[in-house]
């Protein structure tokens, strides 16, 4: 049996893979256990300055293993249990200071939306599809859906998607907001081959910059839901104090006024 799950950390960059393209990569409890694990070590890791989530196969991801719920995943409970053993690595990678990236090729549905949205930058193939499809199988969001595709995409554009069947293109998906670019031509392997360089150059732009800044960037907009505008106000001026005191803008910013000085 391979693993659910491939990690690996390269020159500052890690490596999250969902390894299960049999299923579409969708989450049965060995994949949870492995995703949980894997990304609160990433998150936690001072060598890691850019994360990268992908799928192995024709899809991304396609939530939780239907087939898997019906014949071995136990009751309720363990469905509950399971979800919030995801949901803890969805959190720890959306409370992180740590940039992620997704290159997500192929189908994304169910629960794998909200796995799409953890991520701070999402790269999509050209034929790419996203959809909800929880209903389908008589039931509801879970993997972070309902909290993060209404601040994705709006209030009414996520009741479209959840209340029907619909399946949205990938220029539907970047219009609407639930990725940020799609790339890619030619057959489906060229496209995610297109997805996954496309997915790391962004990756590797963030790791040879301030990717500290842009970590904190990320970490600013991701809990400002949890202050006030004022609290708000507070944390900027925190974080940008914070930041001036570093080696990495320090050097930078002598640098820009070398740079204006030769000007």
């Amino acid at each position: 049996m391979s693993e659910p799950l491939l990690y690996r950390v390269e020159d500052g960059l890690a490596r999250i893979t969902l390894n299960r393209p049999q299923r579409l990569n969708a989450f049965n409890a060995e994949l949870a256990h492995a995703w949980a694990e894997t990304t609160a070590a990433a998150v936690a890791d001072s060598a890691v300055g850019a994360i990268l989530i992908e799928g192995e196969g024709r899809a991304f991801c396609a939530g939780g293993d239907v087939i898997d719920m019906a014949t071995g995943m136990g009751g309720p409970d363990e469905i509950e249990r399971l979800a919030q053993v995801i949901h803890s690595g969805i959190s720890s990678l959306v409370s992180s200071s740590v940039p992620v990236v997704a290159a997500a090729h192929g189908t994304t549905a169910g629960g794998g939306l909200g796995i799409l949205l953890a991520s701070d930058y999402a790269v999509v193939g050209s034929d790419s599809r996203f959809g909800s499809l929880y209903a389908n199988v008589g039931l509801t969001p879970d993997l972070s859906v309902s909290a993060q595709l209404a601040a994705a995409v709006g209030e009414r554009r996520a009741l479209q998607l959840l209340l029907t069947d619909r399946m949205l293109t990938a220029q539907e998906g970047v219009e609407w907001g639930i990725a940020a670019e799609a790339v890619g031509e030619g057959d489906a392997p060229a496209i995610a081959a297109a997805v996954r360089a496309r997915a790391e150059e962004i990756a590797r732009f963030w790791l040879s910059g301030a990717f500290g800044a842009y970590g904190q960037a990320k970490r600013l907009i991701r809990s400002r839901p949890e202050r006030s505008f004022a609290g708000q106000l507070d944390e900027e001026a925190r974080s940008i104090a914070a930041a001036f005191s570093g080696a990495e803008a320090q050097g930078l910013i002598a640098a820009f006024a070398r740079r204006s000085a030769a000007r």
